[in-house]
């Protein structure tokens, strides 16, 4: 039997099991078919539960099929880190890779390389440069920000102050969001008074909602782009006794999170951003079993409110 390269053993032996070394990327053969199938995942991070959650999904959904075996990286939030993982498993000639980009640019060129290489990539939630990709997964993030941005018009009557906190603004999904609620407060009297890249991290929104506190007196509403900063603006706004005087919007809705905050009442809503983790296993399965894959496979949303969460959410149309 060949040895495997010492990268790939490495990397192999990280996965959801160790595989069989009988082939290049550790898959079995019979009669010259491959029996089993390595894929690379590479996060840009696990600092942040949506993150976390993607990856358990990805996990219990590759479970359910013995012949997925899943690596996982997780690049700690640093590009050089992600594109390194990339390029591992390039070398590693795994069978197939599910990258969530932590910015756009950085990415495109190793994923470029990792098609390049006959290794297809599906492209979780951030969207790279281009369309050199077998199959981007994600929820519209420019609709869901307009849809954040209709609901926090209608309840503030058209008019009011806002504070928003905006996601990492090199990585789509927190450009999108902007843009999209920036359509929606258009022509209105709501009035953005505090903007800050809270780089999709708690303790950074509450960092950043202390300085809003202090700026203004009357603050109408927080609009974060995702729920830990909404949350972390609410715990900032608390200690400062201000809570009960503006509302406090997110995005992700996770049900241990931002669902579980809306109905204990610290946020007045949740968008629904879906992770993609179950429907990224069943087109990698697709495209190993040789068939054609959609471009893109864009995911609906729900609104979590105090009217809807008690009925599982109102669709967004």
């Amino acid at each position: 039997m060949l040895a495997l390269p010492a990268l790939a053993l490495t990397l192999l032996l990280t996965g959801c099991g160790k595989p069989d070394a009988g082939s290049p990327s550790g898959s079995p053969t019979e009669g010259g078919k491959k029996s089993g199938y390595v894929i690379g995942m590479s996060q840009c991070n696990l600092g942040e539960p949506w993150r976390v959650e993607m990856n358990a999904q990805i996990r219990a959904a590759a479970a359910k099929h013995p012949q997925l075996k899943v690596v996982f990286k997780d690049a700690q939030n640093d590009t050089l880190k992600q594109r390194a993982h990339v390029e591992e498993f390039v070398s590693a000639k795994v069978d197939l890779i599910i990258i969530s980009p932590k910015e756009a640019q950085p990415l495109t060129e190793p994923v470029a390389r990792a098609m390049d290489a006959g290794i297809p990539v599906i492209v979780l939630d951030r969207r790279l440069l281009g369309d050199k990709y077998t199959c981007f997964i994600g929820a519209d993030n420019r609709k869901i920000g307009r849809a954040a941005g209709d609901w926090i018009v209608q309840k503030l009557g058209g008019k009011g102050k806002v504070v928003e906190l905006k996601g990492l603004m090199t990585s789509t999904p927190g450009q999108d969001r902007n843009a999209g609620f920036r359509e929606a407060i258009k022509g209105t009297g709501i009035e953005v008074i505090f903007e800050a890249d809270m780089k999709w991290l708690e303790p950074d929104a509450r960092k950043e909602m202390e300085s809003a506190l202090a700026r203004f007196s009357k603050i109408d509403c927080v609009y974060a782009h995702n729920d830990p900063g909404a949350h972390g603006a609410w715990l900032a706004a608390k200690q400062a006794g201000r809570e009960k005087e503006m509302l406090f919007v997110g995005i992700d809705a996770l049900p241990h999170e931002g669902v579980a905050y809306v109905q204990q009442g610290i946020l007045d809503a949740s968008f629904q951003y879906p992770t993609g983790g179950a429907e990224a296993i069943d087109i990698a399965l697709k495209i190993l079993a040789g068939e054609q894959v959609p471009k893109e496979v864009t995911l609906g949303s729900r609104v979590f409110d105090k009217e809807s969460v008690g009925q599982g959410g109102r669709e967004l149309k």
